[in-house]
């Protein structure tokens, strides 16, 4: 495990164990609702990134992974999509999804499922981006493996990421595109081995190194193309 990667995701999870209560803040000036349990994208300087770097299907549809509390997805129909999924493992997320689509006004362009990663769609469900903000902290498969909120920071063996790249391609459409949050924090080799493993070339698209109190972070928006 990347040690400095694993000190800086406890770091950020003990920030998101004090929000005891529903909360509000304010990102891409807009105001939010947040509950418990919950990712708090306010807390990470990647949520407004991602948010202005993602190509936004206008007029097509866009399936996000991993939604939390459904700032991306929302942001999403707002810049034009006709259509938005927002699938989250964690029930308390998929909810609070609902609660900013409803918030913002967009409730009857964004439909929230809750399950691990593709498992709540249907084989006819096909989109023109897919994209995962994804937890790229790399832990030892059998570790870290309890709480949901754990779940948003590491990833035990990378199995949720194989499982990304490995059953994306049944849920895109001709032409569509399958992106991914990452920083520099993760394993770039193993994300590079399941690629290949399934069929994808990686390459990144966008990216911006951050100040961080121990140095800096590089957030990447990756793009999977089908090799050959």
């Amino acid at each position: 495990m990347n040690g400095r990667a694993s000190q800086a995701a406890g770091i950020l999870l003990d920030r998101h164990r004090e929000i005891v209560e529903p909360t509000t803040f304010r990102l891409l000036g807009r105001e939010w609702d947040l509950l418990p349990g919950v990712y708090a994208p306010q807390l990470t300087q990647s949520a407004a990134l991602y948010a202005e770097w993602l190509p936004y299907p206008v007029h097509g549809s866009f399936c996000e992974v991993g939604s939390g509390c459904g700032y991306l997805a929302v942001t999403a129909a707002l810049r034009g999509c006709a259509s938005v999924t927002a699938l989250d493992v964690s029930a308390a997320a998929a909810d609070n999804t609902r609660m900013n689509a409803v918030r913002h006004g967009v409730e009857d362009r964004v439909r929230v499922a809750h399950g691990d990663m593709f498992a709540p769609l249907s084989g006819d469900d096909r989109f023109d981006l897919i994209f995962w903000n994804s937890n790229f902290v790399e832990a030892p498969a059998g570790e870290r493996e309890g709480a949901e909120l754990e779940r948003a920071f590491f990833d035990p063996g990378y199995g949720a990421h194989e499982a990304y790249l490995r059953d994306a391609p049944r849920h895109l459409q001709p032409g569509g595109r399958l992106l991914l949050g990452f920083t520099d924090l993760g394993s770039e080799e193993h994300l590079d081995e399941l690629a290949v493993r399934h069929g994808w070339t990686a390459g990144t698209v966008r990216a911006a190194r951050c100040g961080t109190a121990d140095g800096h972070i590089e957030y990447r928006l990756v793009e999977f193309r089908r090799a050959g």
